[in-house]
């Protein structure tokens, strides 16, 4: 059975879409930590996110890599963190977390909530700032 992810990455549920290429998808977590919380995943459905070849691996925190720095340009971030948790959904994920100010809570548990017009918004200033 497919995951949500696989799903959304098929277009079979609706997402705040950052960018894609052939292998990897990005786009805002619903449940953000922060504004513009945003997750990368493997187009390949694999679970656990070690078991993932070497090449999907690398590939997956290089196209993390130019999200962030996408997500930095847009948001005026002092930098974007990274957090692999990957117990929610059985899909290989990472979270990129923007941080706005030292000192900023930083946990999977303290969502917050960002107004669907203002997701469209920061879903667009991030995907317009990223060069994949």
């Amino acid at each position: 059975m497919a995951s949500i992810f696989t799903k959304i990455v098929k277009g079979e549920i609706p997402s705040y879409k950052i960018a894609e290429d052939n292998n990897y998808f990005a786009f805002l977590d619903i449940n953000p930590i922060a504004e513009g919380h945003t997750l990368v995943i493997p187009k390949k459905e694999v679970d656990y996110i070690f078991d993932l070849n070497d090449e999907t691996l690398s590939g997956l925190i290089q196209f993390s890599k130019k999200i962030a720095k996408g997500i930095d340009q847009a948001l005026g971030t002092i930098r974007t963190g990274i957090i692999v948790e990957g117990l929610e959904v059985p899909h290989a994920h990472v979270h990129l977390i923007p941080i706005y100010y030292d000192g900023q809570p930083v946990s999977l548990g303290k969502k917050i909530n960002v107004p669907e017009e203002r997701m469209k918004e920061v879903a667009t200033l991030i995907s317009n700032s990223v060069e994949v």
